[in-house]
């Protein structure tokens, strides 16, 4: 098992989002949460990430997560002993969801960052999890506490980022593919496509879940990596 997993969250989250990963692998691996709030292009954020990480380590993102760590295998494959991907996708963003996130970039410059996260919701949560206050509730205070400029950066980043596609064939570490069975923002057939293009690699669906799967199924979803990290 690798002693170490250096964990990436997504979009207007924290540290909390991987919260109870870490409580369920503490004592078997040191976890450390990557900060991918100060920097506005992917090739900063790993840079960052990289500077913070030992010089061997396990490594999984969510969403822009995984965009930052499928920049981190391009820049330092050989530093990464294992690799998981969760709700995220490898292809850029399509010229409607790169205008969807100017209008919302504009929207949090304008004064009105605290309307984002509610309409986002809906896009980010099983339905039933939509009625669950413990979830947005979470949600709501790491947006918060992401806040209306990192926000911004965050978005330049991920409006900016490559075809990872390209590069997947040349993943070598053992990789896991995960994505709640009911992601419609990154959905099943994009990581289906990940997982075909990463030898290897193996594609677990999580079932009545969203796109933030470590807080709609923290159980499943921990079960999930320390399975991968032990393998």
């Amino acid at each position: 098992m690798s002693r170490t997993l250096v964990l990436l969250p997504g979009l207007l989250n924290d540290r909390r989002l991987w919260s109870r990963q870490a409580e369920a692998l503490a004592g078997r691996v040191e976890v450390m949460v990557g900060d991918l709030s100060q920097d506005d292009c992917l090739g900063a954020m790993a840079e960052r990430v990289l500077a913070a990480a030992p010089e061997r380590f396990a490594l999984a993102g969510l969403s822009m997560g995984g965009y930052a760590a499928m920049e981190i295998m391009r820049r330092a494959p050989g530093r990464v002993e294992r690799l998981a991907l969760l709700d995220t996708t490898a292809r850029p963003d399509l010229p409607e969801q790169t205008q969807r996130r100017k209008d919302a970039i504009a929207l949090a410059r304008s004064g009105g960052f605290d309307k984002i996260m509610p309409t986002m919701l809906a896009l980010l949560l099983h339905p039933d999890h939509l009625k669950d206050g413990g979830i947005t509730g979470l949600a709501r205070d790491m947006a918060r506490a992401v806040g209306a400029e990192s926000f911004a950066r965050q978005q330049a980043a991920i409006m900016a980022r490559p075809d990872s596609r390209d590069s997947l064939p040349r993943v070598a570490c053992p990789t896991l593919v995960l994505c709640g069975a009911e992601d419609t923002l990154t959905p099943s057939d994009h990581h289906d496509e990940m997982a075909a293009l990463i030898k290897g690699a193996w594609r677990v669906t999580i079932p009545h879940c969203g796109h933030l799967s470590p807080i709609e199924q923290p159980e499943a979803v921990s079960a999930e990596l320390l399975r991968w990290l032990s393998a």
